[in-house]
């Protein structure tokens, strides 16, 4: 009698801790998910870029979380929406697209102070310009005039996104 009374109580008070680590553990996961859904889109507010002995690398700067971000090697650059050719000299161009993101605040407002258009005179690379900030995608083209070798990566704290062109 003792021991089936001692197995409940054990039983009741497992269920009680379990509940309550459940309930604990909720509001955390539920928090984040809130800030993420408050802050919105991640904003893009810079790109940079640098030369190092064995290869160039393009950083951009993001507020926020850093988002998806795919790098696609393309034709030829052209301006996100419109279409029109990007005038950046080279042979050979990445596609860098991060979404969600934006370059601008909800009120229409740019938060991106980099450059739009900027011819570069480094071993590898020749160009970058931002070519789209629309419907949630932000897009930026860089020029080669050989065939570039890279590797793409996040970093935290401060958050942004990096392509390093092997020279």
């Amino acid at each position: 009698m003792i021991h089936r009374q001692f197995r409940r109580i054990v039983a009741l008070a497992s269920g009680v801790l379990l509940t309550a680590g459940l309930s604990l553990a909720a509001p955390a996961a539920t928090a984040t998910t809130a800030a993420r859904a408050q802050s919105g889109s991640p904003l893009v507010v810079d790109a940079r870029w640098a030369g190092h002995p064995t290869y160039d690398r393009i950083v951009i700067d993001i507020r926020g979380y850093v988002p998806t971000a795919t790098v696609t090697p393309v034709p030829h650059l052209v301006q996100d929406g419109s279409g029109k050719p990007v005038p950046l000299p080279g042979r050979y161009f990445l596609e860098i697209r991060l979404h969600p993101a934006a370059a601008h605040d909800d009120a229409g407002g740019n938060v991106y102070l980099g450059p739009r258009l900027q011819r570069i005179a480094l071993p590898k690379l020749k160009g970058i310009a931002l070519t789209g900030d629309f419907e949630g995608y932000v897009t930026f083209g860089a020029a080669f005039d050989t065939l570039p070798y890279y590797r793409a990566f996040p970093l935290h704290s401060p958050e942004r996104f990096v392509v390093d062109i092997a020279r």
